[in-house]
């Protein structure tokens, strides 16, 4: 069966499988082309194969995840002035592309480094937060969304191989290789992912240093259906744009102040305030008569 994007969620897996996100995202101002990548479901021999190849046992919650859908892919755009802008996107791998990240060097050269040259035992995890994961081999790593390309959702296995599926965590490495937990199980994950709407970044929100301020705009606008988590609980206002748009974009009524003004003036051009009319004497007197 071919992967075939389906507008909205007409199916009723689907719309099992998206928890009924389409019709919120469907009801929000600007949102079109809503379309998820419908993917046929894994089959079981795929999973064995793939646990035996990694020597991993994957967890019963991404097991019922591929053998209800090889994969998830759910894209969402906005349009603003006549221009689509593609904004939302969801994505899990799918099982054969469920890949462990590479530990070994990048480039064809001698002595080049590796992700395990990265690892600094002197950084040591604080007590409040679990122990990070490790790119040798103390850990075992699996790349579950590319973030198109602003980092990478893991499933981690903490033990190193053998690994068992209760040893699992989902963390969030970012472009610059640090690591941020997000949950405990996939279940949990994939509510997060669903939850935030695919919005662009939303993984930064579990970090200490949070989204752009770009991404914030697009929070504000289409707020996430929960993101007071307690990790976000001392963020809450700056995801909040104090900015009235209606305010900010209104004329504002200017309060004119009169000029003083002068006396009125005659029509004459004469200067000062009329005076009383003037009772000029004829030319002509009782002593002159006027000729005729």
């Amino acid at each position: 069966m071919e992967e075939t994007p389906s507008p909205g969620c007409s199916k009723p897996h689907l719309e099992k499988l998206t928890l009924g996100i389409t019709r919120i995202l469907e009801s929000s101002p600007g949102v079109t082309e809503v379309t998820i990548v419908e993917k046929p479901p894994a089959e079981r021999h795929m999973i064995s194969s793939w646990e035996q190849k990694n020597n991993c046992v994957l967890p019963e919650d991404v097991k019922n995840f591929y053998l209800m859908t090889n994969g998830f892919h759910m894209t969402w755009s906005v349009k603003l002035d006549e221009h689509t802008i593609p904004l939302g996107s969801m994505a899990i791998n799918s099982i054969s592309k469920l890949t462990q990240l590479n530990q070994s060097s990048v480039y064809s050269l001698p002595n080049a480094p590796t992700l395990a040259d990265l690892e600094d035992d002197a950084l040591e995890d604080s007590e409040n937060q679990p122990e990070k994961p490790h790119f040798d081999s103390r850990s075992v790593i699996f790349e579950l969304d590319p973030c198109n390309g602003n980092g990478k959702v893991c499933l981690v296995y903490k033990r190193g191989k053998p690994a068992l599926a209760q040893d699992t965590e989902i963390w969030f490495l970012d472009r610059a290789l640090y690591w941020h937990f997000l949950t405990d199980t996939f279940t949990a994950y994939y509510r997060l992912l669903i939850t935030h709407l695919g919005l662009p970044q939303w993984q930064y929100a579990f970090t200490s240093y949070g989204i752009s301020p770009q991404a914030k705009q697009w929070f504000n606008m289409y707020k996430p259906i929960t993101y007071n988590t307690d990790l976000l609980a001392e963020e809450t206002n700056s995801f909040v744009n104090k900015l009235d748009p209606s305010r900010v974009f209104k004329s504002k009524n200017k309060t004119l102040i009169p000029k003083k003004k002068g006396p009125a003036q005659p029509a004459g051009g004469q200067k000062g305030p009329p005076g009383p009319p003037s009772t000029s004497k004829s030319s002509s007197s009782p002593g002159n008569p006027v000729r005729k």
